[in-house]
């Protein structure tokens, strides 16, 4: 049910909810919740044309949608306009799609950024005319919400090439929850999805961080794939305006390599299925994927994870196995989960997820299909095993002393995909000392013609930063290559409890895979072809691993996990969200975790949700020392989304619906005031999604409709919605904020002690703690 709010109590810019009452439903079936492409192509949405025009017949447009019947009374007598407040049935309006278009970008987008938003000046009111009427009926839509939800309708009435449209007044006060699941479910991901074929490459081959002087488009192909090369050679004669140029990779790939390449970027390859075509011949194609959005314009690493939870949340099974499927491949081809699927990315990975993503999608098969899901499950097994000892565990990545793993990605020269002038800072005092632009002393540096250790040792922090997937933040600043994080050795112990469990629980306790180097056998030059895995020694890595992190990053006075630096074997004092990773991998034991509620919860738990790290923690900002986007007081989707699972694994549910709304709460805020945005991160104290900070907010750049969200974020309403009961669905419709929320709730758990306010949703599979009841034994 949806909250409707009374129009004599509510605000100018308030969002209005419609009633979905069975009058409407009659009168137009859920009109709110159809898709664009049946509403705006659909003759169910064109109104019946009763009344008569001041134009004969014969000289009507025949596209016009007030035409008449020719059977129609040759004019019809004059009528005045009225202003009608009063409605028997939902309305429906009669527009002209530009004419409003224009007339509502003259009147209310009073800054030029072809949004409406709270910031506009404008009276927020339009006057549109009645369908029924023919137009001449007419009532006023006011306030930010509506208008803005007019201005992106007439914009996908556009694409669907109507001049004229028949609008249910119910897409326009739509509950914003519902309105953004929505949007989500049936534009966002979609707007998001690439594929890399003939079909697909224009699309894809984009690369706004390229910023070489060759930008024709460029792909890869791994060593031996020569089937896939081929197919793209032809591609290249047969589409000769993308001016493909098409390259196959060595088989060792090298950092000194990758660099050379750096002049010609492009895109690399990923997993294609075979088909048949119209004419029924075989050929390929490219396995589907999500990319976050705006300049990310290709598949990540991590990003990808919480993309699919949102996938699998939306139904979307076989796009969330097909980018398992590029991961595999990724690691087959590529050596390692790419940081993105860029030339320059090559040497590079992202925090690992790999088995957690594995085993939610497979929850999710068919059961009739339980000998093939079985085979994928194999393969793509195998490849997180081969990840986990030839990247994880690996010389640089694994620290033996402390037998913990950190973040370090070889490389030569500074990373190519930054913007032009990120690195200036660094690079302006060492070119100073040798008197020349800093762009020589970077061409120089580059090229391998100055010998300068202190840059050497800053970029390989500065790529092991940006390994870590928080780039960048003063908890890594120029030391991430030694730094043990809490996070990534949380989802490392994850890995081998996954990979254990299903070698114990799915493979009979016997897991055979081809032999792959670690840091303790690399060195051998005896090794066997095949090896043997069991859940033993599996559930030992987990053992130690934990046993060493609870050791070295356990802190039982803060009541919180601390990184560990490896090289100056301290412990570190930046307190970082990320210590809840330890109960989202279920490292930590109730002790711990009861711990971290009390004393670690309240450190980040804020208005908008749960802040990176705290403020103390970052230090103090100046000109000289500016603000980095992993660090206070900004919030992330990723952060949310391990934690609300974290918590709920603990059973402490209630603080998982509380920091749940928190940031739902802010999406649908920023969601309903800016025109529909969805942003790529926010700052979450001072509850804005226009921040002043590094790499700027990316989601946020759109004239008129936001085509695709931010991947990571669509991915956390979605998610998050799992988590809201009925109450606290309500007033997220309504906006209401969290501190309102959560004092009322606070008073009925006072006063009905007894009385659970925790619903569980119906469905349990829209969750993502894996329930025992879609665990196959």
């Amino acid at each position: 049910m949806n909250l409707t709010e009374s129009p004599s109590t509510a605000s100018v810019d308030s969002p209005r909810f419609a009633n979905t009452n069975s009058a409407q439903e009659q009168h137009s079936p859920a009109s709110n919740v159809v898709p664009a492409n049946e509403y705006y192509s659909s003759s169910n949405y064109v109104t019946r044309h009763r009344t008569l025009s001041l134009k004969p017949v014969s000289t009507q447009d025949p596209n016009d949608p007030m035409a008449l019947p020719a059977s129609a009374t040759k004019y019809r007598r004059p009528r005045r306009g009225s202003h009608d407040d009063k409605a028997s049935k939902p309305r429906r309006f009669l527009i002209d799609v530009e004419e409003t278009q224009k007339l509502i970008l003259e009147q209310e987008d009073t800054d030029g950024d072809f949004q409406i938003t709270v910031n506009d000046m404008g009276p927020k009111v339009i006057t549109l005319g009645t369908a029924d009427s023919a137009g001449f009926n007419k009532y006023d839509i006011r306030g930010t919400y509506m208008l803005s939800n007019l201005l992106q309708e007439l914009s996908l009435a556009q694409d669907y090439g109507r001049k004229y449209v028949v609008l249910d007044e119910a897409r326009l006060n739509e509950n914003p929850v519902d309105r953004l699941s929505r949007m989500i479910r049936h534009h966002f991901w979609d707007g998001l999805t690439r594929r890399i074929d003939a079909e697909g490459l224009e699309l894809i081959a984009n690369d706004p961080k390229n910023r070489s002087k060759n930008t024709a488009p460029r792909i890869y192909i791994p060593f031996g794939e020569d089937e896939v090369l081929e197919y793209y050679k032809n591609v290249s004669v047969q589409k000769p305006h993308l001016k493909l140029d098409v390259e196959q990779l060595p088989e060792v790939i090298t950092p000194k390599y990758v660099q050379s390449i750096n002049e010609k970027p492009g895109i690399l390859a990923l997993a294609m299925t075979k088909f048949l075509n119209d004419e029924g011949q075989e050929t390929l194609k490219g396995v589907p994927f999500v990319v976050p959005g705006g300049r990310f314009n290709e598949m990540y690493g991590w990003d990808s994870y919480f993309e699919s939870l949102g996938l699998l949340v939306d139904g979307r099974l076989e796009l969330a196995k097909g980018m398992v499927d590029n991961f595999v491949y990724e690691i087959k081809h590529y050596g390692k989960i790419l940081n993105a699927n860029r030339s320059y990315y090559l040497t590079r990975t992202q925090p690992p997820f790999l088995t957690d993503m594995i085993l939610k999608v497979y929850d999710r098969l068919p059961y009739s299909l339980e000998i093939e899901n079985k085979q994928w499950l194999a393969v793509a097994l195998t490849a997180a095993i081969k990840e986990y000892l030839t990247v994880w565990m690996s010389q640089h990545r694994y620290d033996p002393e402390s037998g913990l793993s950190r973040f370090y990605s070889e490389g030569v020269g500074m990373p190519p995909e930054t913007e032009p002038t990120h690195f200036d800072h660094v690079i302006k005092p060492y070119a100073d000392r040798k008197g020349v632009s800093v762009e020589e002393y970077s061409r120089l540096y580059n090229e391998g013609l100055v010998d300068e250790p202190d840059l050497d040792t800053y970029f390989k922090h500065d790529r092991a930063v940006r390994e870590s997937g928080h780039d960048t933040t003063y908890r890594l600043d120029n030391c991430a290559a030694d730094i043990a994080t809490v996070d990534l050795n949380s989802l490392l112990y994850k890995y081998e409890v996954d990979i254990a469990e299903t070698i114990q629980s799915i493979f009979g306790d016997s897991f055979e895979t081809p032999f792959f180097d670690s840091y303790d056998t690399s060195s051998s030059t005896n090794h066997p072809e095949t090896v043997v895995h069991t859940s033993a020694e599996w559930f030992e890595r987990a053992r130690v691993r934990q046993e060493r992190l609870n050791n070295l990053c356990w802190n039982e006075k803060r009541g919180m996990y601390f990184d560990y630096d490896t090289r100056r074997k301290t412990q570190g004092t930046y307190e970082s969200v990320t210590t809840f990773y330890t109960m989202w991998s279920g490292l930590a034991d109730r002790e711990k975790a009861e711990k971290m509620m009390a004393n670690a919860l309240p450190l980040f738990e804020v208005t908008g949700g749960l802040v990176s790290g705290t403020e103390s923690s970052r230090g103090l900002i100046t000109l000289t020392r500016p603000n980095r986007q992993w660090d206070f007081p900004f919030g992330w989707a990723p952060h949310q989304i391990m934690a609300w699972i974290a918590f709920e694994k603990y059973g402490f549910m209630e603080e998982a619906k509380r920091t749940c709304y928190r940031w739902l709460y802010t999406i649908t805020k920023s969601f309903v005031d800016f025109n529909g945005v969805v942003p790529e991160k926010f700052d979450v104290v001072n509850m804005t999604h226009r921040v002043q900070v590094e790499y700027g907010n990316v989601g946020v750049d759109f004239k008129f409709i936001p085509r695709e969200g931010f991947g990571w974020m669509n991915a956390s309403y979605q998610v998050g919605l799992g988590y809201m009961d009925r109450g606290l669905r309500r007033a997220l419709g309504a906006v209401m904020d969290p501190c309102k929320v959560f004092k009322g709730r606070a008073l009925a758990v006072e006063n009905s002690p007894n009385e659970s306010i925790v619903t569980q949703p119906p469905d349990v599979t829209t969750r993502l703690v894996r329930p025992n009841s879609l665990r196959r034994v």
